[in-house]
């Protein structure tokens, strides 16, 4: 734990007179008092006067007894700047950009100095002992917006140049050391950069204005650097959508920096907090959230984004290829193949569904008419349910001369959510006195009783069946979306142990 500011003196520290075998003890005990109070009046004279030492501050964001890390941020135009003295160990355990920057291989090779004794600076090339024996080791980083391209996010380099918050002003021109994330990372973030753009609606977004893309970078590090010390981010507690883009952004720079672990952390445990909230913006926009629940390593975000998307693949295949991780993209294809299986095998055994005699065989025209009646009938609606609607040549368009988002709609998804509602659309008494009707030989009173109880047999029948693949593994209501309107896709994917794609 690193230790925070402690006074240069304290009342523990001041120094006892030492007790005589001629004093008495009650002497001893008003001396020590009266030097104590001496003092005191004394730190408080200098105090007031303001003639005592400046005590340095020795906590976040600047441990100047302690910390051996500067960073300087600095916006692209000079016009802010925030400084940070904070600690190797630290750094290191929470960044493996920091770990690998700060080793010995590192410091040979120039971009380091010494403070030595009385205050004076060697390159960290000449000789001299081990690197964990040098106490006096600095370490200094700077933003390098000379580098970072025009959407790009400038990296933190390795630097020594005045001013600094460390003593002594000499200037070393010791060449700059840019440690860049490890492969792996690297290569997903290019990945994963486009991934936002694929949600079958659009992005969710501000309703504030846009702020100062350079004062936004600052607080993404700011944000950084105060969850490497369990400070809580400034992250937005009132609206989602900002704070969709603020974690999104802390994301993003923590995988930069290979410190996905512990920002993953707490963006998750913020935007948990939003509640039903949460829920309805993912049913909003599944692919953006299913990136943000992968790289917070979040199972609650992950999940429930990749439900929905699951339920709606294929619609998003063409766009999703070669964009995202390979794992994601093999968990999406697997869960989307389990739920295809299912649901053939639930649409077999509805389209199997009828009645059978004593001994076990179907119902036919000549065993059973009516219940024959009854079987084509509940198979011509289940026929008619399970037909996509025919597209329209002419669009309707919206009035602003665009065609409407509508939500993606499964035609198994919707017919198995209708036949677990009730009552079914279709399949009541005025439909089937119509459908008897057209046989006036067969409608009678009695005959439409019974070919209602038939029709309601084979209607519960159905239910049994559908209803395990219509259940619903989402946190959000699985019947409705994010405004309400009812999905038309299944939401029964589940992830299990040993599934998750960043513990491959």
């Amino acid at each position: 734990m690193v230790s925070h500011y402690r006074p240069a003196a304290s009342y523990a520290d001041l120094p006892l007179p030492a007790p005589s075998s001629t004093a008495p003890l009650s002497s001893v005990r008003a001396s020590s008092v009266t030097s104590g109070r001496s003092t005191a009046r004394r730190h408080r004279h200098g105090r007031s006067g303001g003639s005592s030492a400046y005590l340095p501050q020795n906590e976040f964001p600047i441990f100047s007894s302690t910390g051996d890390v500067e960073i300087v941020l600095t916006s692209a135009d000079g016009r802010q700047e925030k400084r940070y003295l904070l600690h190797r160990l630290i750094l290191s355990q929470c960044s493996a950009f920091f770990g690998a920057g700060t080793r010995p291989e590192w410091s040979r090779t120039g971009g380091l100095v010494t403070i030595g004794e009385g205050g004076s600076r060697a390159p960290s090339q000449e000789r001299r002992p081990s690197f964990e024996q040098q106490p006096g080791k600095r370490w200094r980083y700077t933003l390098d917006w000379q580098s970072a391209g025009t959407e790009d996010v400038p990296m933190l380099v390795q630097d020594v140049a005045p001013p600094s918050i460390f003593a002594g002003s000499e200037t070393l021109p010791p060449p700059v050391i840019r440690p860049k994330p490890t492969g792996t990372s690297a290569a997903f973030s290019r990945s994963m950069s486009n991934f936002s753009a694929l949600s079958i609606n659009s992005l969710p977004s501000a309703s504030q204005p846009p702020a100062n893309p350079d004062d936004e970078i600052l607080k993404d590090y700011d944000n950084l650097f105060r969850i490497m010390y369990q400070y809580p981010p400034s992250l937005s507690i009132s609206n989602i959508a900002t704070a969709y883009t603020e974690c999104k952004a802390l994301l993003h720079l923590a995988d930069m920096y290979d410190a996905l672990p512990i920002a993953g952390t707490r963006v998750d445990h913020h935007l948990l907090r939003f509640g039903a909230r949460l829920y309805k913006q993912i049913a909003k926009y599944p692919p953006s959230y299913l990136k943000l629940g992968y790289l917070a390593r979040s199972r609650t975000i992950f999940a429930e984004a990749l439900i929905h998307v699951v339920g709606q693949w294929p619609l998003a295949q063409s766009s999703l290829q070669n964009q995202v991780d390979t794992a994601v993209l093999d968990l999406i294809e697997d869960k989307h193949e389990d739920l295809e299986e299912a649901k053939s095998r639930v649409e077999a055994k509805l389209w199997r569904l009828s009645f059978t005699n004593p001994r076990g065989d179907r119902v036919t025209p000549a065993t059973d008419y009516l219940a024959w009646l009854a079987v084509s009938f509940f198979r011509s609606w289940v026929a008619e349910n399970a037909t996509s609607a025919p597209t329209p040549i002419l669009k309707p368009l919206s009035s602003a001369g665009t065609q409407p988002p509508r939500p993606a709609q499964s035609t198994s998804g919707r017919l198995f959510r209708t036949l677990c509602s009730a009552p079914l659309p279709g399949l009541g008494r005025d439909d089937c006195k119509r459908f008897l009707k057209l046989s006036p030989d067969l409608y009678t009173r009695d005959n439409l009783r019974r070919f209602e109880r038939k029709v309601e047999e084979l209607r519960n029948l159905a239910r049994e069946i559908v209803r395990p693949i219509c259940r619903s593994f989402l946190e959000l209501d699985g019947s409705a979306g994010g405004d309400g309107v009812a999905l038309g896709y299944l939401t029964c994917t589940r992830v299990g142990d040993g599934e998750w794609p960043w513990e491959e």
